[in-house]
């Protein structure tokens, strides 16, 4: 039978490869998915549909893919060490959506990051479903140096009493005190809900403290920092089952029926695959370099007169306040898109310009650092920064997007 294709889908996605070999993707929450992760999303199991949980379906045919969401699960809770976790949720968002629908009714208090000073939408933005639905209350940082401010969030805790606190972050590059969080958080019998999707990678290779011992319920992608495909994880930590053992019912339930219905088993599939690669020792090595890369960008950037939120990085990414350039962050954007180095806008805390028009970039090393770029590269990398923002002029960008695009050609793409 003749093979058909999508000519113009075919050619847009090979067009995509090519920007992505020849450029630098230096947002924090991308990565490049290995071959055996891609193959498993374009599997026949993106066919099957199979609503409810393994053994308990509400379709035939499921015994194989039982085993896929199974074999997924053990791998998650060998990893994380902990004793329960649905693979299900379509992305990170719909995870934090289910947590929300398990553990609170409408109107009832949440709390999380403040979106403009690093926090996630599904915090409690008042534009999303957890401003909108719940009475949603934020933390912040210090004004003076950028880190999460934990005495005055006790006090909010202690005045507002929230049922549910949101422990993570999206634009923060420091470490999490998930300790200090649990305190405040048994201060008032709160809930604690780590959600890990930028740091999950850094987690398994140990050079982010893990929360579980301290959170009850942790939320996160599959992809960004773990290199697997877009998806989503629950867990449920030993001090969560201590606390309330009807939270993996609660969850199930919340995921299904509650806000989904079949779950994308070449999804799962992936996930299961990235797992699997994140066991490996060479993943320590992978997340270790991450950091190491993002710290060596950080004074690379310094040296050539930026200012970064809290001064630099413990993680993977850096925020970039560009005032002292007479730069807002979508013109930044747009000048390092044209020089072959993506980045994204984005607030800074306190920013006196509007989300929209905000005053600093977020970048990160996740996607560099997989292609195999170290320590020198980052020096490299920091220089076309710093002459494409200083000179901004189309000639410079055109030279420095072939460069890079030669300096890509050392490493491939996996």
């Amino acid at each position: 039978m003749k093979k058909e294709t999508d000519n113009q889908i075919t050619k847009l996605i090979s067009l995509e490869r090519k920007r992505r070999a020849e450029g630098l993707e230096m947002i924090p929450s991308e990565n490049h998915t290995s071959p055996a992760v891609l193959a498993a999303l374009s599997s026949i199991l993106n066919d099957k549909y199979a609503e409810g949980y393994p053994t308990k379906r509400y379709y035939g045919g499921c015994e194989i893919v039982d085993q896929v969401e199974i074999l997924c699960q053990e791998r998650a809770k060998k990893l994380f060490k902990v004793p329960y976790v649905n693979v299900q949720p379509y992305s990170g968002s719909p995870a934090n959506q289910a947590v929300y629908f398990a553990i609170l009714e409408p109107g009832q208090k949440t709390m999380g990051m403040g979106l403009t000073v690093g926090g996630h939408l599904t915090h409690g933005f008042k534009h999303n479903f957890s401003g909108q639905y719940y009475n949603s209350i934020s933390y912040g940082v210090k004004q003076q140096d950028g880190r999460i401010d934990y005495e005055e969030m006790e006090k909010i805790v202690k005045k507002e009493k929230p049922k549910l606190i949101w422990a993570g972050t999206t634009a923060y590059p420091r470490i999490i005190d998930w300790q200090r969080f649990r305190k405040i958080a048994d201060s008032v019998g709160a809930y604690l809900a780590a959600d890990i999707a930028h740091i999950v990678g850094l987690i398994i290779a140990g050079v982010h403290p893990s929360p579980v011992p301290y959170a009850h319920i942790i939320t996160t992608t599959t992809h960004k920092t773990l290199r697997g495909p877009r998806g989503g994880m629950i867990m449920v930590t030993p001090a969560g089952l201590e606390k309330d053992d009807t939270l993996p019912a609660k969850i199930n339930k919340a995921v299904f029926p509650g806000l989904q219905g079949g779950p994308h088993l070449h999804q799962i599939a992936g996930i299961a695959v990235a797992l699997y690669e994140a066991g490996k020792p060479n993943y320590k090595s992978y997340g270790r370099q991450i950091v190491k890369n993002a710290k060596s960008l950080a004074e690379a950037l310094l040296e050539h007169n930026f200012n970064l939120v809290t001064g630099g990085t413990d993680n993977h990414l850096l925020v970039v306040d560009l005032r002292n350039r007479g730069l807002l962050g979508q013109e930044a954007q747009e000048w390092l898109d044209k020089a072959g180095i993506t980045v994204n806008k984005n607030t800074i805390p306190y920013d006196p310009n509007p989300p929209f028009r905000p005053s600093g970039i977020r970048l990160g090393t996740p996607a560099i650092t997989t292609r195999g770029m170290k320590e020198k590269e980052m020096k490299i990398i920091a220089q076309w920064i710093d002459e494409t923002l200083t000179k901004r002029d189309e000639t410079v960008c055109i030279k420095i997007k072939k460069e890079v695009k030669k300096f890509c050609q050392r490493f491939p793409i996996p």
